[in-house]
């Protein structure tokens, strides 16, 4: 009776250990997108775009002027080349398409020749664009370019805004229980083409300083056999989603003005929404991921200082030493104004912000893909050791929070995406050149440009 007891009690820890490890989330590789020099953005460029809009009078100019200056947006970001080329107001399918195929299939082309996986290996494929949704979908765009597998599980995400990446990797995780020894790959981008804004809210303006074309792909499995090809290993992961609130809800949207021109509205609750998502988020994800002594010190000062119940980030921030979970900090580089708001409230170095702040100079905001160029540049200046972990964080549309944290599977030094610019980063100044060529615009001058 005692042997058997005791066989059953190994028999039952064996299985444990078995479906821990079957239900573990490798990342193989990822490849961030480079778009070609021909859509690039810089100062002179920004301003013919900008010029070309006869809807916007002196004062949005002005405002225009001022937010691009303070975007934290230098010369290097990218945008497609309908609008570079002054066909901004182009929504055609075939631009959109055009758009995502060269992001997508560059992305995946080079993922597939640098893994050596092959397409037909693929069991699981996810991809995430918010604002494009075409019949058939993106992911069976792909399935249909590299002839997958009739068996191919394939999802199709719309809709989830700028940390739709997290969601994706959350639906493989989940999968990952159910399919053994499997691949997965999740491309994340954005459309911008047609998207660009036409009109003259200022709210809605926004979008067109900050968004620019990017996206990344990536390679995962569960199969522990390869556990020393892969870069990164899935710890925890934490969704968070704040839609039940109308001011939450409401503060990142896409949606139409007055004058019939469709945009992305983002509204002065975007901070408060940010922060409170961000917040909540976090009041589960520390305790996983943080030492006991760190959690008892936290509890023993929140107490003290009564704000144990408080869901504002800048209260939790106030006590919470993140870095005694967590190496590296992977934030969103949505904008300038959130960066610093999260590092500030998060009592984090110039150092931890750093890598945010370079991906949305380099880059912009380039969406569910931001994270991803983030976490390039880190690699790319050889901060990821062997046993690092990192915390990523990612806001977005609904208003959603969905962060996770990465174990650093072996030294990671690709110069990837950055190659051609890790070099210049930090840059001695990140003020965008903006202001100093055209501070001088008047009424004058725009009636002459309005006129010719």
């Amino acid at each position: 009776m005692i042997l058997c007891t005791l066989f059953f009690i190994i028999f039952c820890l064996c299985k444990l250990v078995f479906l821990k490890r079957e239900s573990c989330c490798y990342m193989l590789a990822y490849e961030c997108y480079k778009p070609p020099e021909d859509w690039k953005l810089d100062t002179e460029t920004s301003a013919k775009i900008v010029f070309r809009n006869k809807n916007l009078e002196i004062e949005e100019y002005k405002f225009l002027l001022q937010t691009i200056v303070s975007s934290g947006i230098g010369e290097g970001t990218y945008v497609p080349r309908n609008i570079i080329s002054g066909q901004e107001d182009s929504s055609t399918l075939k631009v959109s398409i055009t758009e995502m195929d060269d992001l997508i299939f560059d992305t995946l082309d080079k993922l597939f020749a640098k893994t050596g996986i092959s397409p037909s290996e693929i069991d699981i494929l996810v991809v995430n664009v918010s604002l494009f949704s075409p019949a058939p979908s993106l992911a069976a765009r792909v399935v249909n370019r590299y002839k997958m597998r009739s068996n191919v599980k394939t999802f199709n995400l719309s809709g989830m805004g700028c940390s739709a990446s997290v969601v994706s990797i959350d639906l493989v995780q989940h999968l990952f229980k159910s399919h053994k020894n499997a691949f997965a790959v999740v491309v994340s981008t954005e459309s911008i083409g047609p998207n660009w804004y036409q009109g003259k809210e200022k709210s809605m303006m926004l979008s067109n300083c900050l968004f620019r074309s990017g996206g990344c792909s990536m390679l995962f499995t569960n199969n522990s056999a390869l556990n020393r090809q892969a870069i990164f290993r899935l710890k925890h992961l934490v969704r968070t989603h704040l839609g039940s609130k109308d001011e939450s809800y409401g503060c990142c949207t896409q949606t139409v003005d007055d004058l019939g021109y469709k945009g992305f509205l983002l509204t002065k609750s975007l901070k408060k929404s940010a922060a409170q998502a961000l917040a909540l988020n976090l009041r589960v994800l520390a305790p996983k991921m943080l030492p006991v002594s760190e959690l008892i010190r936290y509890v023993y000062v929140s107490l003290r200082e009564k704000k144990t119940k408080s869901t504002s980030i800048q209260e939790m921030g106030a006590g919470l030493n993140l870095k005694t979970g967590v190496d590296h900090l992977c934030i969103h580089p949505g904008g300038r104004a959130i960066i610093d708001e999260v590092g500030k409230s998060l009592g984090l170095s110039t150092y931890d912000l750093e890598p945010t702040r370079m991906a949305l100079h380099r880059f912009g905001n380039t969406s569910a893909g931001g994270l991803w160029y983030v976490l390039a540049y880190m690699e790319a200046k050889q901060r990821l050791k062997k046993g690092n972990k990192i915390l990523m964080i990612s806001l977005g549309a609904g208003f959603k929070c969905n962060n996770c944290v990465w174990e650093v599977m072996r030294d990671l030094e690709d110069v990837n995406v950055w190659k051609d610019s890790i070099d210049q980063y930090p840059p001695e100044t990140t003020v965008n050149p903006f202001i100093e060529k055209y501070s001088w615009i008047n009424e004058e001058y725009l009636s002459f440009v309005r006129f010719h």
